[in-house]
C-alpha cells in the first residue's frame, strides 16, 4: 500500500484494479456527449487550430469533471442549475448546427471562441455525468484523477474521428446537434423545480423525479428542435445575405 495523503492511497489488490476499471470504461461512455461537442465547435476551424482547439477542450473537460466532483451532488439538488445548464445546452447545440456565429471562421479568435462554447457546454453537461464518477472512486481522489487523466486521449481521439467524419458526412452534424438536444432537454426536464411543477400523474415511482416516458418524450422534441430551428435559422440567414447582395448590385 502507498499512502498519497489527501489524493488517497493505492492498493495492489484486485478491488485496486477494479476500481480503475470502472472509472475508465464510466469515463469513456460518459465522454461521448462530450467528444460530439468538441468535434462539433472545431469542425470549421483551420487544421491546424482544429487539433489544437480538440487537445484543449478535451483538457477543459476533465479539469472541470475533477473540479464538479467536490460539489456535484450539492449542485444537482439546486433548483435552476439543470434547468438554465439545459437551455444553455441548446443554444449551443443550435448555434453550432446553424453555422452562424461568426467568430467560429476564422484565426486565433475562433478557435478561443470554440473553446469558450465547449466550457460552458461542459460545465452543464458534466453535472449528473460526474455523480458515476464520484461513486465509482469511493472517495479516492488518486482513482479519479488517474481515471480522468487516461481519458483525455480516449476523448481527443474521438473528438478526431468525429470531426474528420463531419467533414465528409455532413449527415453526422445533424446527429451530434440531436444528441447535444437530447442532452439539453434531459437536463431540463430533470430539474428540481421542474419536477415540483409536475402533476403526479408525469412522475416516477419515488414521486421526486419524472417519469421516464416524460423524459424520453422531452429528449425527443430537443433533439428535433434543435434541428428544425438551426435549419429554419441557417435558412432565413442564407435569404438575408442574398437580399443584401441584390440590394448591392
Amino acid at each position: 500500500m502507498i499512502d498519497l495523503g489527501m489524493f488517497g492511497t493505492i492498493h495492489f489488490d484486485l478491488n485496486f484494479l477494479a476500481s480503475i476499471g470502472s472509472i475508465m470504461f464510466i469515463d469513456i461512455v460518459l465522454s461521448g456527449d462530450n467528444a460530439v461537442l468538441i468535434a462539433m465547435a472545431a469542425r470549421n476551424l483551420p487544421a491546424a487550430q482544429k487539433n489544437r482547439c480538440i487537445w484543449l477542450g478535451a483538457g477543459l473537460a476533465v479539469v472541470i469533471r475533477i473540479i464538479l466532483t467536490f460539489f456535484i451532488a450539492q449542485l444537482l439538488e439546486i433548483s435552476y442549475v439543470k434547468l438554465v445548464g439545459g437551455v444553455l445546452i441548446l443554444w449551443i447545440a443550435v448555434k453550432l448546427f446553424e453555422g452562424s456565429d461568426e467568430e467560429l471562421r476564422g484565426e486565433t479568435a475562433s478557435m478561443w471562441q470554440a473553446l469558450k462554447l465547449i466550457l460552458i457546454a461542459d460545465l452543464t453537461m458534466s453535472l449528473d455525468n460526474m455523480l458515476a464518477v464520484a461513486a465509482a472512486s469511493h472517495g479516492n481522489m488518486f482513482l479519479l484523477l488517474l481515471g480522468l487523466g487516461i481519458s483525455i486521449p480516449l476523448v481527443v481521439f474521438t473528438s478526431n474521428l468525429l470531426s474528420m467524419l463531419m467533414d465528409k458526412y455532413p449527415i453526422i452534424v445533424v446527429g451530434g446537434a440531436a444528441i447535444l438536444g437530447k442532452v439539453g432537454g434531459e437536463m431540463m426536464i430533470t430539474d428540481p423545480f421542474v419536477a415540483k411543477l409536475l402533476p403526479s400523474s408525469l412522475l416516477a415511482l419515488d414521486m421526486k423525479e419524472p417519469a421516464q416516458f416524460l423524459v424520453y418524450a422531452v429528449e425527443i422534441v430537443g433533439a428535433l428542435g434543435v434541428i428544425v430551428i438551426g435549419k429554419m435559422l441557417a435558412k432565413m440567414k442564407i435569404e438575408k445575405e442574398e437580399q443584401i447582395e441584390n440590394m448591392d448590385t
